[in-house]
């Protein structure tokens, strides 16, 4: 029996704002934590060297602040997730709560590595991405909503035209972002295929 596949319309929640232009992924997810054999636990570790400092000491930043915790759409600016190709950045940020980015510009690889796991990625004008941070960071408790399929961001900053790869939208609304459950969902026709072939039946 086919598996059903995930479609991504959109989401809905509150944001969370980090500032600061060409942020890279040494710095949302350091090199050292990258040894895992599993993704789990990244959560702990994300933006780890700008929350803490040396001695372990917590630091002001977005990812702690009481306003913020379960805040799900991440604000940034321009250039986000530059620097290496580790899928450790965004499976840190997905783990954390982050169900989708809203910036001014992505790193290539970083946007493809956020929408093989599901996390929509979008972009704005650089005026609208400024008066959205101004009004989540105004009103931490206010919900904003982004739709895949009209290409809208709503919140207390009004409505913004945002943007995204038509390739990428496509296979986000589809569910096709998701390879695994892309290849069960063809289950039927695997099998199929398997049980023609001599030397899979062991003929």
């Amino acid at each position: 029996m086919s598996e059903a596949l995930e479609q991504i319309t959109g989401h809905r929640g509150r944001g969370v704002v980090v500032r600061g232009n060409d942020i890279d992924t040494d710095v949302i997810m350091p090199a050292r934590f990258l040894k895992t054999v599993t993704f789990a636990g990244l959560e702990e570790n994300v933006f780890r060297d700008v929350r803490f400092g040396p001695d372990g000491e917590r630091r002001d930043h977005p990812f702690d602040r009481p306003a913020f915790q379960g805040a799900s759409i991440l604000v940034v600016n321009s250039g986000f997730g530059c620097g290496s190709s580790r899928e450790h950045a965004p499976q840190g940020l997905r783990r954390w709560g982050i169900r989708a980015l809203i910036g001014e510009s992505f790193s290539e690889i970083f946007f493809g590595n956020c929408v093989s796991i599901g996390l929509p990625a979008v972009t704005a004008a650089p005026a609208d991405v400024a008066r959205l941070m101004d009004a989540v960071e105004g009103d931490p408790a206010a919900e904003l909503e982004l739709d895949l399929e009209s290409l809208r961001l709503t919140g207390p900053a009004g409505s913004i035209d945002v943007a995204m790869p038509e390739g990428a939208r496509t296979r986000l609304l589809q569910g096709h972002w998701d390879a695994l459950g892309l290849l069960l969902s063809k289950s039927e026709r695997i099998h199929a295929t398997a049980d023609a072939l001599p030397y899979v039946r062991g003929f």
